[in-house]
């Protein structure tokens, strides 16, 4: 029985490849130093999964920035824009070019937008979006997946196995950025390209590919499945010898079952942990001919594998196929997961036993095979683990649980409509046409990270520590002011993270002090863990808030983090329903709301981006979701009188086929993510009517490039051709921490300038 494994996380345990590529965008590393560092960590993640008896070990899921841009790039899909990074500056090289596509390029005389980027399905980690043209073309163009495969193969004992997004998944991930087309047109075109690359992988010596086609577990047209067909019978005619294991998860094949099962692959992964139900139907239509890979340990949270569980799946799946046709696997790739628990020495020794990092949930499929060859001293000492977790005192807690129970509808309303608060609001704030803000956060600067890490390790004291933030905060008060902003922020120098800050402040919550897992590029979070019930001991933020409101006569914005996406950005208890942690937090949050407001803070914004991250991939399923998710967000803002105005703020997702429910969330104010998209998100706000003001955001906040005050005025003209200009407001399109203050300097005076330029156009027009 082979022990397979899809993928692994690739920042490093400390996170080096994130240091070391922050170090060569700032040109202190040069590119063998780049390159010396992920070899090495490439080296130290394959040795640590021959370690743990894994057969089945990938390569190429390692990525200096993200695997979908990969996969481009390999695939030549490189627009046209970019072409000059390579012309125009002969010392830039092909890993220059991959990166001025996931961050733009500004220097040499150019400057060029990044690519849009957006959620990985229902993750928190981020992808470059591949663009897509009428007449686009592909060819071979990166060697990386070669590369990769023979460093590998010179130190592995076992045959390394190469992993490729699929083609279908890879156009569907995309977006067409011509009209008159449709992209999954293009795979007549594309698999060509795939053909070469499993052939060369072939002559080097592979013998498995697994390919990704999480796609297959959402819902398809028929010309999309009639795709995946096309490429698979294509792909299977022109590369003999080529064992493919095709691989699903986040979902259920439902209805898709049959398609895929009679695909012509060597074997097909299913993700058993978000989709148990499915075994069943798959083991029913499996051809003779096919392998079946189980993913039965979790490959998104960090909880200890419940070994009678999996053991029912991998027994079920050998009486019916036997046990050479039967792997076991994480349910998906490992990235979503921290690297190593044993990095991990303050955590209580009670709930660190329930709980397992990627390098655990390694030997957990390991030890799920010994045990099926009969080890049950492995199965008594996991049984005794999941068993203490089960009766412990540390989860649960009555009052809170009563609490959440008691939730009425009233809760969950605010006391007038949006046009009557509209209002009252306009009259309270008298703020002009286009009023200028930013999401919350600025740069958080070495001198500011070193204060928090002095504090931590007692070489300040709490009063030295608050002062340092006190004058951070006022100085950046005093920055706003003199650059025009009309809505300010305090800038959030005390925060570690937008999620770790509450949960420290919350029960129920645990902290890592290496719990790294990617979010996007160089961006690593620290998730918090929800280990039990969840309430509120004490105000969280109205100290460094009201601090900030007394030192300004300009309105301060609250900013607090929502309920949805506290629970999407943090490892979540798997005992109970995920609606009924979200309650929880929706209470504990609009208790801060309530204190904000009681403090004199007028302004008060609850961020949701993960709200649509957290949407289910299948649309039968959406209802149930957005019904609880939209309800938390409500009862969390619901508190406070109609004079005090609530924002929120969600980036990088599509909204076209949740409009009404974002509208439902009733926010006096939302800002989102716009200008990657150069606005194209705001037709579906346009298309139903939104009746709440808007923030679309002029500035990419992922990229270092700095944009002009002509292209943010473009941007917000384009916006006022498709929303009432009086409900427009400008904005970033996201928080500022990741980014250094001289740009953000220059970026937010133009964007001021911008707002300033939008309004004297309408005084003129309406004279004229």
């Amino acid at each position: 029985m082979l022990k397979n494994n899809l993928g692994y996380p690739r920042v490093g345990a400390l996170r080096e490849l994130k240091k070391a590529s922050e170090l060569y965008w700032s040109g202190q590393y040069g590119r063998d130093d780049l390159f010396a560092v992920a070899r090495k960590l490439r080296l130290q993640h394959w040795q640590i999964q021959t370690d743990a008896g894994i057969d089945l070990i990938p390569c190429n899921d390692f990525s200096f920035y993200d695997q979908v841009l990969d996969t481009s790039l390999m695939l030549g899909n490189i627009p046209e824009r970019y072409t000059p990074v390579l012309t125009q500056n002969k010392a830039n090289t092909e890993i220059d070019l991959y990166f001025a596509m996931a961050r733009g390029y500004q220097r040499d005389g150019l400057d060029i937008t990044a690519m849009e980027m957006t959620k990985w399905f229902d993750t928190n980690y981020h992808y470059i979006v591949p663009e897509f043209v009428k007449d686009q073309q592909f060819r071979l163009f990166s060697e990386k997946i070669f590369d990769e495969f023979n460093l590998a193969k010179q130190h592995l004992q076992n045959t390394p196995k190469p992993v490729l997004i699929g083609p279908v998944t890879y156009l569907l991930v995309g977006k067409e950025k011509q009209a008159g087309f449709d992209r999954i047109d293009l795979i007549k075109k594309l698999v060509p390209v795939y053909i070469e690359v499993l052939n060369r992988l072939k002559g080097y010596g592979a013998g498995w590919v697994q390919i990704d086609e999480p796609y297959l577990a959402l819902d398809l047209t028929q010309k999309e499945k009639e795709a995946y067909v096309y490429a698979y019978k294509e792909i299977s005619k022109n590369c003999k010898g080529v064992k493919l294991l095709l691989t699903t998860y986040f979902e259920s094949l439902h209805e898709n079952t049959e398609l895929a099962v009679n695909l012509p692959v060597s074997a097909l992964h299913i993700d058993l942990v978000r989709a148990p139900h499915q075994l069943d139907h798959v083991l029913s239509l499996l051809p003779a001919s096919i392998s079946l890979s189980l993913g039965v340990v979790d490959g998104r949270n960090i909880w200890k594998n419940d070994y009678i569980r999996s053991l029912s799946h991998i027994k079920k799946a050998i009486t019916a196929l036997g046990k050479d046709r039967v792997m076991v696997a994480p349910g998906c790739s490992l990235l979503h997961t921290p690297f190593d628990l044993d990095l991990e020495t303050t955590i209580n020794p009670e709930i660190k036993n329930w709980m397992a990092f990627a390098k655990q949930k390694l030997n957990e499929v390991n030890e799920l095979a010994s045990i099926i060859d009969g080890d049950n001293e492995l199965l008594q000492a996991n049984i005794q683990a999941i068993s203490s977790r089960n009766l412990s005192k540390l989860i649960h807690k009555h009052d809170v649980k009563q609490r959440t129970e008691a939730i009425t509808d009233t809760d969950a309303q605010r006391d007038s409509s949006f046009a009557a608060r509209q209002k009252i609001q306009q009259a309270r704030f008298k703020l002009p046409l286009y009023p200028t803000t930013t999401i919350g956060s600025f740069p958080q600067t070495d001198d500011i990270r070193s204060l928090r890490a002095r504090l931590k390790k007692g070489e300040l004291t709490t009063a030295q520590y608050d002062e340092a933030i006190e004058k951070a905060t006022i100085d950046a008060i005093r920055w706003q002011e003199n650059i025009g902003l009309d809505v300010l922020v305090h800038g959030e120098f005390e925060r570690n993270d937008m999620v770790e800050y509450f949960g420290e402040r919350l029960d129920g919550f645990l902290f890592t002090k290496n719990g790294w897992v990617q979010s996007y590029g160089s961006r690593c979070v620290k998730p918090p863990v929800i280990y039990g019930d969840i309430s509120r001991p004490a105000d969280m933020t109205v100290r460094w808030s009201s601090f900030a409101q007394a030192n300004t006569n300009k309105l301060m914005k609250g900013m607090l983090t929502g309920p949805v996406t506290i629970l999407q950005w943090s490892f979540v208890r798997d005992d109970q329903p995920r609606s009924e942690t979200t309650y929880q937090i929706a209470l504990a949050i609009r208790d801060e709301v309530v204190a904000l407001e009681q403090a004199g803070i007028k302004v008060i914004q609850i961020d949701e981006p993960a709200i649509r991250e957290g949407l289910p991939l299948r649309k039968k399923d959406w209802a149930a979701y957005l019904h609880w998710a939209v309800r938390a967000f409500r009862v969390s803002a619901s508190g406070v009188r109609d004079e005090t105005q609530i924002h929120t703020h969600m980036c990088y997702s599509e909204f076209n086929d949740i409009i009404g429910n974002i509208a439902d969330m009733d926010a006096d104010v939302i800002t989102i993510e716009t200008s990657r998209s150069q606005m194209d998100l705001l037709s579906a706000f346009a298309d139903f009517k939104y009746p709440n003001e808007i923030g679309p955001g002029v500035y990419d906040i992922h990229s270092p490039r700095v944009p002009t005050v002509t292209e943010m005025v473009s941007l917000i003209e384009k916006a006022a051709n498709l929303l009432p200009a009086g409900n427009i407001w400008v904005n970033p399109d996201c928080g500022l921490k990741t980014r250094h203050w001289p740009e953000t300097q220059v970026a937010l005076v133009n964007m001021v300038q911008a707002a300033k330029q939008l309004r004297q156009l309408v005084v003129e027009t309406t004279v004229a």
